[in-house]
Order: C-alpha cells, then sequence, then structure tokens
C-alpha cells in the first residue's frame, strides 16, 4: 500500500511540477488529459487496494461498539469532502473541455485554510483510522498525510514561482492550520463565497457515498481483492 501510495504521489505530484514546461511545449489541454490518463487510473488503483486490504495487518484499537462513534465519524468525513473537493468548481477543466487554467484563490475555503485538500484528508485519515484501526490503515494514513504535507510546500513552491508578490501576499494573509487566520484577524469570513452549486454537489456526493458504504462489505471487497491480485501479480 505504501508504494502504491508512493508511485500515486510521484505521478500526480510530479506531473505538477512538470506542468508549466509541458503545457509550453505541447498545450494545456494535451497536457491536461496526459496528467489524467496518468493520475485517474494510479489513484482507482490505490482505492481499490485500499478497499481490499483495509482490514489487514494487526488490529490496533477497534472502536466499532462505541456509542456515538458513527455520528462522528460520519461528520468527520462530510467536512473532509468539504475541504478536500473544492476543485470540483472547475469540472469542466478536469477533462480539458474547458482550457485547464492555473488559478489563485484567495476566497471561500481559502479564507480558512490555503490548503483545504490537505486539511480535508487529514480529517478523512482521522475518522477512517478511528472506525477500521488496523495496522494497515496507519500506514495508508502515514503515506496519504505525508504526500499532503509535501503537496503543501510544493503547491506554495509553484505558486510562489508563478505569481510572484501577489501570492506572498495571500501566504502572508492565510494559514495552513484551519481557522488561524480569522482567529488572528488576518481573514473575515463571508458566508455567501461558500453557497455555490459545486457545495451542493459535495453534499450530494457525501449521501452517495453513506448509502454505498453499505454495499462495500458485501462481495465487493472480495471482487476487489481478486482482480487487484491478479492485475499486481
Amino acid at each position: 500500500m505504501f508504494a502504491l501510495l508512493v508511485l500515486f504521489a510521484v505521478i500526480h505530484s510530479g506531473g505538477a511540477a512538470l506542468r508549466n514546461h509541458a503545457e509550453a511545449k505541447i498545450g494545456a489541454r494535451a497536457w491536461r488529459l496526459l496528467f489524467a490518463a496518468a493520475s485517474i487510473p494510479s489513484a482507482v488503483v490505490v482505492i481499490g487496494y485500499f478497499l481490499a486490504h483495509r482490514y489487514d495487518g494487526i488490529r490496533l484499537w477497534n472502536l466499532q461498539g462505541v456509542p456515538g462513534l458513527i455520528p462522528v465519524i460520519w461528520v468527520l468525513t462530510a467536512i473532509s469532502f468539504l475541504f478536500l473537493y473544492p476543485a470540483t468548481y472547475n469540472l469542466l477543466e478536469i477533462p480539458a473541455v474547458l482550457k485547464p487554467q492555473v488559478r489563485m484563490y484567495a476566497t471561500g475555503i481559502i479564507r480558512i485554510s490555503r490548503h483545504p485538500q490537505a486539511v480535508g484528508q487529514i480529517l478523512w485519515c482521522i475518522s477512517h483510522a478511528l472506525w477500521i484501526g488496523s495496522s494497515f490503515m496507519v500506514v495508508t494514513c502515514i503515506g496519504l498525510i505525508g504526500h499532503h504535507l509535501f503537496a503543501i510546500w510544493h503547491g506554495d513552491r509553484r505558486l510562489q514561482a508563478r505569481f510572484g508578490d501577489a501570492f506572498t501576499e495571500l501566504r502572508a494573509n492565510t494559514s495552513v492550520a484551519p481557522f488561524v487566520a480569522v482567529l488572528d484577524g488576518r481573514q473575515q469570513l463571508t458566508w455567501a463565497e461558500f453557497l455555490r452549486p459545486a457545495q451542493l454537489g459535495i453534499v450530494i456526493a457525501v449521501g452517495v457515498f453513506w448509502w454505498a458504504h453499505r454495499f462495500i462489505p458485501i462481495g465487493t471487497t472480495a471482487f476487489l481483492h481478486s482482480r487487484l491480485e491478479s492485475l499486481l501479480g
């Protein structure tokens, strides 16, 4: 699992690092399609392997019978999704229907955290580690959180190189840790900025995932395990 996460990190973050050079050579749309063709399948393999093996290894804790834990897990997961998927605001750029662009956001969820996807991933890891409790899950969390901590540095470095003083100002007025810039007065939340159709899509996605989770233990894990083992040898 750790090897698959490292491979995904190399493809994903490596592709991000090559973006400027690649777009200059073949264009933004062609590069996005190549990037998606490598990144999406690798993500699917990681997710599938995780679903097939999430209870492998040593069971370090078992809190699944603790009263009230299920609502806590779902609340943490729902919040994590609100941080994880701000990219859905430009959905048509993912398949290059619209020309992909590099943007520097300064509103909405960026007022809470400059790196919302890292925050969302950490929350997702906390919620699922509480529920699953296996050594496999711990390794998965180490890999995911490690990649996102690297992405914080890597993302800031790329935005600094592209936007210069404008990003320096944004970095000074925002925080990586959630709500720090709000609490110390550098940011003020504007709730109207959060009322976007994409947020409704995220809420619907959370509902769909909640509904679909009940089917994961019923045959899905065994099927994924057999397919992945044949794929990975």
